[in-house]
């Protein structure tokens, strides 16, 4: 990167207890990312490979114990530099055998006050997050535009209602919502999900944060309506240069709208780099789960000649039972005799292949 991150995530770990299994599932495992600031970095993965688990960590809104027990996230904006996991560490006591997690102890009360004390400047004013269903995001009791002038007044210099609401009718006709005076007195149940979708970017875009967390900006929405929302990301990233993080399984959405990607699975950063480099359909060096991902979509070419869009074969892993070595080598149809035993007992670390660009695969390190 040629720019000091303004996001930066290392050996992050957010784990969570099944009681019925007696077992600990390992939704966020060993993460590593960082976010330069004006970029956008794009999260792609299937359901369940913790893109969403992760952003929730970066913003302390894991809740169900145990969560977060350890790694750092690193934060630095004009107005803010800390470590967004300062001191928890202290509130937490992890037992292991054989290099594995047996058991956490936390000190719940401890840890909450300790995260909340750090993240009451960050969240809403420094990091915004637009969540996946917006109209369970928006408080169905208070009108659209008040939700808005709350964050506002909230998170800006801005305190007086009057100013607060001709900030939040700017915004709202700024997202391009339709009568924006008008909507400003409406209920979230009397707009559509579209229109939902465009009052909460426009509600995380209010507070000027300096990093915007969009998860599944688009789930729910018919086709039409998700070409508008990603249209109107695309336009407000070329206008504002605001840093984002985007979740997404849609890769045409992710290719679009990202300067670099970070490819998910089984909780883990599989690939990460140039979005050019990761998602350009005829590029030999990328990892196998990469390139099965993007042989799963419809192309172009794809529907000239008629073709059957290839499946990933097996199921999404278990992140309670993470094998020893690959976590993709139950599914990988790459695997040579050369790298067949390091596959099945050696998980590999996540490797520099080209500058910047980054694989966790055993193909590339013989």
């Amino acid at each position: 990167m040629t720019t000091a991150p303004l996001l930066q995530i290392e050996d992050l770990r957010t784990y969570f207890y099944s009681r019925s299994k007696q077992a600990f599932i390992r939704s966020v495992d060993n993460v590593s990312l960082e976010i330069a600031k004006g970029e956008t970095l794009g999260v792609v993965g299937e359901s369940g490979s913790g893109k969403s688990i992760t952003a929730l960590s970066v913003l302390g809104l894991i809740s169900d114990g145990p969560g977060v027990i350890s790694g750092k996230i690193g934060f630095k904006s004009e107005r803010i530099q800390k470590n967004l996991l300062h001191d928890l560490g202290d509130y937490v006591t992890v037992t292991k055998r054989d290099n594995k997690i047996m058991s956490v102890k936390k000190d719940v009360v401890g840890w909450e006050q300790q995260a909340e004390s750090i993240m009451s400047r960050v969240r809403g004013k420094e990091i915004a997050m637009i969540f996946q269903n917006p109209k369970s995001s928006l408080n169905p009791f208070t009108t659209v535009g008040k939700q808005i002038a709350e964050a506002i007044q909230l998170h800006t210099t801005i305190t007086t209602e009057q100013e607060a609401k001709d900030r939040a009718i700017y915004w709202l006709d700024r997202v391009k919502i339709d009568s924006p005076r008008l909507r400003y007195a409406n209920y979230p149940f009397g707009l559509s999900g579209g229109m939902c979708q465009r009052a909460m970017i426009a509600m995380a875009l209010a507070s000027e944060p300096s990093l915007l967390i969009a998860d599944e900006p688009t789930t729910g929405l018919d086709a039409t309506i998700q070409s508008k929302i990603v249209d109107l990301l695309a336009e407000l990233k070329s206008e504002l240069g605001i840093t984002t993080m985007l979740i997404s399984h849609d890769i045409s959405i992710i290719s679009r709208l990202s300067d670099r990607v970070a490819v998910m699975y089984g909780g883990t950063v599989f690939e990460y780099g140039p979005a050019k480099d990761i998602l350009a359909v005829d590029a030999s060096a990328k990892h196998p789960y990469t390139a099965a991902l993007l042989t799963s979509i419809p192309s172009a070419q794809n529907v000239k000649e008629k073709g059957y869009l290839q499946a990933i074969e097996g199921d999404v892993l278990d992140t309670i039972n993470i094998p020893a070595g690959c976590r993709f080598y139950g599914r990988c149809n790459r695997v040579t005799d050369a790298i067949r035993e390091k596959c099945e007992r050696h998980e590999p670390d996540l490797r520099q292949i080209a500058p910047g660009h980054k694989v966790r695969c055993w193909l590339y390190f013989e």
